[in-house]
């Protein structure tokens, strides 16, 4: 009896692991219509060779796993780009906001000096030394300067 059925399943795998042919029909129906089928209602049909074979479950799995895990990949380097690129914006707007900043502070240097008639230094002890006529337009230039470079 073991022998019988061992036999049998010798036999029957070659038929579940390989390529399942089934009969397949094509025929054309009262109304016209191309129709397919395993049992045509009447002959003439035409007989259709169709080949089929088994799907391995687990190489599908395997193939959607690995599919998913790339995606998901591409995902993760994706949103790690855009928060990259959203650093640089914020990092950009920072810098354009101090130059704005910086701009401002050198016209309002620059127009300190050009409206005033006397500028002065402060010593170490407090005292104020007045700035002569040269070194009072070399002020004014090195004020025109730093303006022109911080507000290009």
């Amino acid at each position: 009896m073991i022998r019988l059925l061992l036999l049998l399943s010798v036999a029957a795998a070659p038929l579940a692991a390989g390529t399942a042919y089934a009969d397949v029909y094509k025929y054309i129906d009262e109304k016209g219509n191309v129709q397919y089928t395993d049992k045509p209602p009447s002959l003439p049909a035409e007989r259709l060779n169709v080949q089929s074979q088994r799907t391995d479950i687990v190489a599908v799995q395997e193939r959607q796993e690995a599919e998913q895990a790339a995606r998901a990949q591409s995902a993760s380097s994706s949103r790690a780009q855009a928060n990259a690129s959203a650093e640089q914006r914020a990092a950009n707007e920072l810098s354009a906001k101090d130059k704005a900043e910086r701009c401002i502070k050198a016209r309002e240097r620059y127009d300190k000096y050009m409206t005033s008639q006397r500028l002065y230094e402060e010593g170490k002890d407090g005292e104020r030394r007045y700035l002569s006529d040269t070194e009072l337009d070399a002020a004014r230039a090195s004020a025109k300067a730093s303006m022109d470079v911080m507000c290009q």
